[in-house]
């Protein structure tokens, strides 16, 4: 099929943000998804073909794509995450590397039948993950923090180790296997190294200073960090190939733990940037693949050495390293399980393809069929079994979506003890340790610090919250929690409740209700307003939506004065009533909803009547 380049460039990025909304919606593994579309486009219907149809522009555009997601990954690690994991971390990316990459040689050489010049080379480059396969993985099976960390920081830092590896290896077989043996190549590989880890430094210290010091102004300073990045990656890709993958990282890093609020401010621009990248490659790169290439996976030597290389050198690598760390056997279960490869191993393993074959190595063309082989099983069986394991390995935040509650006082305290009994987690955040002893006396889970500070995205793990309400006494401050977290939790996750003063609704009617987060209930009903209601009396309610007691029923019973507050659906997802967002309940659903006095006390006294009755 003949598309012109840019129909391609748009269907490609159609596919890819496509595939990762099904993913979405049909809770399937992303990159599941985007490999199989890649396939059925290409290799298997022949309707694009990127490698060819780009040309000269393929690998520097892969190159280029790959080098913003790893700096945009390394953009996340902050030493202070590593208070109780950096042991764990380090043997994993030291020894453990060290050890997948002998085991991974001696699989290949003696099960793929790879030569041991070859099996070297790709035994090094196959101990990479990397954050374009293990990010959205973590995205989507809600791991337990220490796991989920682990994974990441092995991903983004084994990265560039794998691909230098690699390059090692190349240097080192050109040198042993030379008619007149040098040391200069090996010598410029390693000052290579150096440089680019000193480089990728430099970078961010210096990109780091200029912000501080107010050189660029705000809406330069993205497009500043993404040319930076370019050239920190490029300079010393151009000295050694595959150094720039380990410039950008150590770039990354150094930003990261500047403490630099401008950077923390664009990285939610940066992991947009990202997903779209991770999209569009995973298409091109499985686009791109030939028939013979599908077909040859298939054959048993590959298929041997993918098994062994799933269900052996990774579990060992990872227990040998571990051993006398603070990780328990579940956790080493499931890192020792997850190590899907993805783009840095397809991109990088075609560049040494090509480069052994001009050395005489022949069996370098099975590079291409045994990485897509390794990538492609390895993306399947982590991507669809991390969730299951982790569940079951009890290392997973899966369960009812929870609610974050920001401002403790007692209409807060006794909404939250609505969410317990409906089995929903959910927590009290406040920096006010007197306010919090309403949530204390009622055994309500709570946080003590300031949800805006930096410590607490250290010590608060929000993962088994899915929606954020602000209810503190500051309608400012509800606006501005709403504001910094709408990014994390999405537009349609984050509340707070009316801003409006019955007393005095002008003062804030302009200005703060048009600020983030959606009004929860009804505009009218403000904090002031609910703490009254308890004050007199009023009670929570929950009531069940049948088939004989439907939504207009109750809608046409209930008091004037009754506010829905959210409905729980049978699978347990949580709809909360909004101005602006309308709910529309359904048999099975329950309402709970906060009510006059007199309804409740009407219902007792039917029950009590009812009983009389029953006696007579």
């Amino acid at each position: 099929m003949n598309l012109s380049l840019l129909f391609e460039i748009m269907l490609i990025g159609l596919l890819g943000i496509g595939s990762q909304w099904v993913a979405w919606r049909y809770r399937m593994p992303a990159i599941v998804v985007m490999s199989v579309t890649g396939l059925i486009i290409g290799p298997i219907f022949g309707w694009i073909n990127p490698q060819e149809d780009f040309g000269d522009l393929y690998n520097p555009i892969i190159s280029v794509a790959v080098a913003i997601i790893l700096f945009e990954g390394s953009l996340n690690l902050r030493f202070k995450e590593l208070s109780d994991l950096g042991k764990p971390v380090f043997r994993i990316s030291t020894i453990g590397a060290f050890i997948a990459w002998i085991l991974g040689s001696l699989t290949a050489h003696y099960i793929a039948g790879l030569s041991w010049a070859v099996a070297f080379v790709i035994g090094g480059l196959f101990i990479v993950t990397g954050p374009t396969v293990i990010m959205p993985l973590l995205r989507q099976s809600k791991l337990k923090p220490r796991p989920a960390k682990i994974l990441k920081w092995e991903g983004i830092i084994v990265d560039p180790i794998g691909a230098l590896l690699a390059v090692f290896a190349f240097e080192i077989i050109a040198f042993l296997t030379s008619d007149n043996p040098s040391g200069e190549k090996l010598l410029i590989f390693f000052a290579a190294s150096v440089f680019a880890a000193i480089f990728g430094w430099a970078c961010g210290k210096g990109i780091g200073y200029v912000f501080e010091r107010g050189y660029i102004p705000e809406f330069l300073k993205s497009p500043a960090v993404f040319i930076v990045v370019i050239l920190c990656f490029t300079i010393p890709d151009e000295i050694v190939h595959e150094t720039g993958l380990l410039s950008v990282t150590a770039m990354g890093l150094t930003l990261a733990n500047m403490g630099i609020s401008s950077v923390i401010e664009m990285r939610h621009f940066k992991e947009n940037m990202s997903i779209l990248l991770i999209s569009a490659i995973f298409i091109m790169l499985t686009a791109s693949l030939q028939m013979e290439t599908l077909l040859q996976i298939f054959s048993p030597n590959i298929i041997g050495y993918v098994l062994l290389m799933m269900f052996a050198v990774r579990p060992l690598s990872i227990f040998l390293s571990t051993i006398g760390t603070n990780l328990t056997l579940n956790e080493k279960l499931l890192v020792g399980w997850i190590a899907p490869r993805g783009i840095v191993a397809l991109t990088v393993s075609s560049y040494f393809a090509g480069i052994l074959l001009e050395a005489g190595y022949e069996d370098a063309t099975l590079l291409t069929t045994l990485t897509f082989g390794l990538v492609f099983f390895t993306v399947l069986a982590h991507g669809f079994t991390i969730g299951p394991l982790a569940k079951k390995l009890h290392l997973s935040m899966e369960g009812r979506p929870g609610t974050l509650i920001v401002g403790s006082n007692r209409f807060t305290v006794e909404f939250a003890k609505t969410l317990m009994k409906a089995e929903t987690p959910v927590i009290i955040v406040d920096s006010s340790w007197r306010k919090l002893r309403l949530a204390r006396e009622a055994g309500i889970p709570f946080y003590h610090g300031e949800m805006l500070s930096e410590q607490t995205e250290y010590h608060l793990d929000t993962m088994p919250y899915d929606y954020l309400i602000a209810a503190s006494d500051d309608p400012f401050y509800n606006s501005l929690i709403c504001t910094t977290f709408m990014p994390e939790y999405g537009r349609t996750n984050v509340f707070k409740l009316s801003p409006y003063d019955q007393m005095n609704i002008n003062s804030t009617g302009e200005i703060v209700p048009k600020v983030a987060g959606r009004v929860l209930f009804k505009e009218e009903v403000t904090m002031t307003g609910l703490n009254d209601m308890l004050r007199r009396g009023f009670v929570f309610r929950h009531t069940a939506i049948t088939e004989q007691f439907r939504f207009k029923h109750y809608v046409k019973e209930k008091d004037n004065d009754t506010i829905f507050l959210y409905l729980i659906k049978p699978s347990g997802q949580i709809k909360y009533f909004t101005e602006d967002l309308k709910v529309a309940p359904e048999v099975g659903d329950i309402i709970v909803s906060i009510t006059p006095p007199t309804k409740e006390q009407a219902k007792i006294q039917a029950k009590i009547e009812q009983t009389k009755n029953g006696k007579k």
